[in-house]
């Protein structure tokens, strides 16, 4: 467990969204008494991967990839990547129908994410799936290495101006499919550092994002350092559709999207099994 003097580190994407979400914690706005706050930056795949190990006493992941680390982790009732008819796209060059997409090679970013299993849910099933860092899965899709791509965070609003094609929304055809929300990440308490601090960690977090929200320009100032060159409004309106209502508090709605898409997972054979959500609720 990584709690070394008595510091706590959170892991997190370097991503506009999840910097503007632990801003109030960085800046001392937000903290835990008798701890110091220290920040674990990777892609959201590494992190996937990390969690295996279970040694971040918080982490962000896909939420695709909890039934494989409930071992380590209980699930805050903050924090959440969940949107409401909007989520990964499928993109290509050229124009592209969705039927067409069978048989083709797509650019995955990452084979633990909520992107990859959403398009297994919703994709053709004999699909080439090419593994990438999700940075590289526009420039796969550019130079021929892949026929298809699947774009995370800004990518998936800015993808016409990247000069894609929109194929299909996975958020949209979950919603088609569940009229829920649609859980794409969640952020990731350690079971082995007690109740107590778990709660503390939990309610810590929520506050951060109330803060974030209540203060948006400055912390959009602090989290668009690490959007990637992207434009101020596209921040805004991207760090607004994945800090959200939501993302204060998942509430039953976020439960049942959590389950369903578990559910779906085992018909589809992805999982052996339904996990237990074992949720901390925050205050």
């Amino acid at each position: 467990m990584t709690i070394n003097d008595n510091t706590l580190v959170f892991g997190h994407s370097p991503d506009a969204d999840d910097a503007f979400m632990f801003y109030a914690m960085e800046k001392g706005f937000v903290e835990i008494p008798g701890y110091k706050l220290a920040h674990h930056m990777e892609d959201i795949e590494s992190l996937n991967v990390l969690a295996e190990t279970g040694k971040l006493p918080v982490t962000a992941i896909s939420a695709a990839r909890y039934p494989d680390v409930a071992n380590h982790y209980r699930i805050m009732s903050c924090g959440s990547s969940i949107g409401r008819n909007y989520g990964p796209m499928v993109v290509s060059r050229e124009p592209m129908t969705e039927e067409e997409i069978e048989g083709k090679k797509v650019a995955v970013p990452g084979r633990f994410t909520t992107s990859w299993l959403l398009f297994q849910i919703f994709g053709p099933n004999n699909c080439q799936p090419l593994f990438l860092d999700f940075d590289d899965v526009g420039p796969a899709v550019e130079d021929s290495r892949a026929d298809v791509g699947i774009l995370l965070h800004e990518g998936q609003i800015l993808y016409e101006k990247l000069g894609f094609h929109g194929i299909m929304s996975l958020g949209e055809k979950w919603h088609e499919a569940t009229e829920l929300p649609i859980p794409l990440g969640v952020d990731l308490v350690s079971r082995h550092i007690g109740e107590e601090l778990a709660q503390t960690i939990a309610d810590a977090s929520l506050a951060s994002i109330k803060y974030a929200r209540a203060n948006e320009d400055d912390a959009l100032e602090y989290a668009l350092g690490f959007g990637r060159g992207i434009d101020p409004e596209d921040g805004r309106k991207f760090v607004r559709m994945y800090v959200n209502d939501d993302t204060v508090d998942m509430g039953d709605e976020g439960r049942e999207a959590l389950t369903k898409l578990f559910g779906m997972a085992v018909e589809r054979g992805v999982y052996d099994e339904l996990p237990k959500l074992d949720i901390v609720q925050a205050k």
